[in-house]
């Protein structure tokens, strides 16, 4: 039976028909919904953990006892799933251990483009690359079985578009589910020094073995359209090329891009008067090409920038234009806000009008860097918040500078990369002051469960951390709650813990406004006659509130009533709607 899936929900197919048992991810766009469809299959456990590398942990440890294994993650989760990953790769595996990242050219929810398939190569892991969700659900299975022939971790290397674009897949049965032995082999998974210098050898036997089989495997094809010029390509930008360049070119499609092929890749260049290399990123297989001594056309009419398309593939191989109807050019800019109602609104207002250096993280509240709030300093990856509001107010303090200055973190990323740079801060005794912005679920990513919200990734119960009690476990003894739409109450709280010479939390907890059980309150009015167009409440951001020749006005469609604008309009202008 064949069905149209997205490339993520394929390989989740897969990974089930390739007999997995044992899930655990973190969410991150664009690689969520591989998790999140596992989870709907009950013969499948799947959790979400805290971060990527205790998941990567998790499900080595589910290969080990012999099971097949998955960990999905965003390309900058490997970072964070990096330390396992490199020596995952010295031990191997017991059962099939898959990896799948997402790669997100064009930083569609990334803070970087970076390219995963450096890890592969740095790690010498083996990576296969799909190309749509067929190819997704067909490696995916594939991946698990490669895992332990070649008794390694399997990387499964995704992107935005393949994740998120939809094609049709056929599906397979579920076989027989079987468990391997565990066998005690301290000389393979105890990496002591002793141990791992003799696994390195291993490492390098099996990469050889890999380079081989990737001569011939069938993830990597030549089609032939007996054309004199070429095209080496991979995953997203195959679809591109073929669509730019149909059957003008030949094309050598690369399913397994590390190891990549030598000989297959040479016999194909010499086949070829002129040979293209077009890949999204960086200059992996053009430089793999030149090390062998091929002359191939890469990145000198390619960008290393963002995502590529088929007219842009085109104009830089036959400097044709494509036929395209261009966008509008008054089409009205869509620039990403927060909702209506986010309680996030409330905490970067007040720290807009505070005038407060704000060391910023990942998540939904990193739009608080945007106009009109412009609430942010710096954001740089999941955790730094804190640690980076620790270095910049003892940098300041070895100079006798004390600037007002707070970290504001998401209650997920606390839980993910925030509690140990908040121990960091305890320990080194930091007048560091934290927000943790508690919305009781993971919002960026499409509102995931974490071990905050008391529930599991099925929704059943499950312990939920007590963010004040574990605050006040690392040894910060200034900790307070306060409701982020309480404007008054969260600026006295910032200017008493700000002036503390000791560390400090205020938890800012509301509920997110898109959460089903929250239910918005009837919209908001502006009284007209009292409304002095001072434009103060345009300060909060909220998209609900226009400006009008008239005068400000609440759009009625959009408010949730949340009454953020009622709070901060100095001449109470701003009501509930009088019967």
């Amino acid at each position: 039976m064949k069905k149209l899936m997205l490339g993520n929900d394929a390989v989740a197919r897969g990974l089930y028909e390739g007999g997995l048992v044992f899930a655990s991810s973190y969410p991150g766009t664009p690689s969520t919904e591989i998790t999140e469809t596992l989870s709907k299959y009950d013969d499948v456990y799947s959790e979400w953990a805290p971060n990527e590398k205790v998941a990567a942990e998790a499900a080595l440890g589910a290969s080990v006892a012999g099971v097949r294994s998955f960990c999905g993650m965003k390309h900058v989760g490997l970072n964070v799933a990096a330390d396992l990953l490199y020596t995952a790769s010295y031990t191997g595996v017991n059962g099939g251990f898959v990896l799948a990242v997402a790669d997100d050219p064009g930083m569609h929810s990334s803070q970087n483009e970076q390219d995963s398939r450096h890890h592969a190569i740095a790690s010498k892991t083996l990576m296969l690359e799909p190309s749509d969700s067929a190819e997704c659900r067909d490696f995916a299975k594939a991946a698990l079985e490669l895992s332990e022939r070649f008794d390694t971790p399997v990387i499964l290397r995704l992107s935005t578009r393949v994740s998120h674009s939809q094609s049709l897949v056929e599906e397979g049965e579920r076989p027989a589910l079987y468990k391997k032995p565990y066998e005690k082999n301290i000389a393979k998974f105890v990496m002591m020094p002793g141990n791992a210098v003799k696994r390195h050898v291993e490492v390098e036997r099996r990469a050889a073995a890999e380079r081989e089989w990737a001569e011939t495997c069938e993830f990597n094809r030549i089609e032939n359209n007996g054309s004199d010029v070429g095209v080496i390509t991979a995953g997203i930008s195959y679809c591109y090329a073929l669509e730019a360049l149909g059957k003008s070119a030949d094309y050598l499609k690369l399913g397994v891009v590390n190891p990549l092929p030598e000989k297959l890749i040479k016999d194909f260049c010499a086949a070829h008067n002129t040979v293209y290399v077009v890949e999204e990123l960086d200059d992996i297989i053009e430089t793999h090409c030149k090390k062998l001594g091929l002359s191939v056309i890469g990145k000198e009419k390619f960008t290393y920038l963002g995502e590529y398309t088929a007219a842009m593939i085109k104009e830089a191989v036959t400097g044709e234009k494509a036929d395209i109807t261009p966008a509008p050019e008054k089409a009205p800019a869509r620039p990403p806000v927060m909702c209506p109602g986010c309680p996030h609104r409330g905490v970067f207002y007040t720290l807009s009008r505070l005038g407060y250096y704000v060391s910023g993280d990942i998540g939904c509240y990193t739009l608080g860097a945007a106009a009109p709030l412009a609430a942010m300093d710096s954001t740089v990856c999941m955790g730094a918040s804190v640690s980076m509001l620790h270095g910049f107010n003892k940098a300041n303090a070895a100079f006798g500078e004390r600037k007002k200055a707070v970290a504001v973190i998401g209650d997920s990323t606390f839980i993910h990369s925030g509690i140990t740079s908040l121990i960091d801060v305890a320990y080194n005794a930091s007048f560091s002051t934290v927000l943790i912005l508690d919305n009781s679920i993971t919002g960026m990513t499409g509102h995931q469960q974490n071990p905050t919200t008391g529930k599991n990734i099925k929704g059943d119960p499950a312990s939920a951390v007590n963010l004040e009690a574990l605050c006040r476990a690392v040894g910060i003894d200034n900790v307070a709650v306060v409701d982020p739409f309480d404007v008054k109450g969260l600026t006295a709280k910032l200017k008493e813990f700000t002036a503390l010479d000791a560390p400090s939390v205020i938890i800012c907890r509301r509920p997110c406004a898109l959460l089903k059980y929250v239910k918005a309150a009837p919209p908001l009015v502006i009284d007209t006659e009292k409304c002095v167009k001072c434009g103060m409440c345009l300060k909060a951001g909220c998209p609900a509130i226009v400006k009008k020749p008239e005068g400000m006005k609440i759009d009625a469609a959009l408010c949730v009533g949340c009454g953020l604008c009622e709070k901060i309009c100095a001449v109470g202008a701003i009501g509930k709607a009088v019967d």
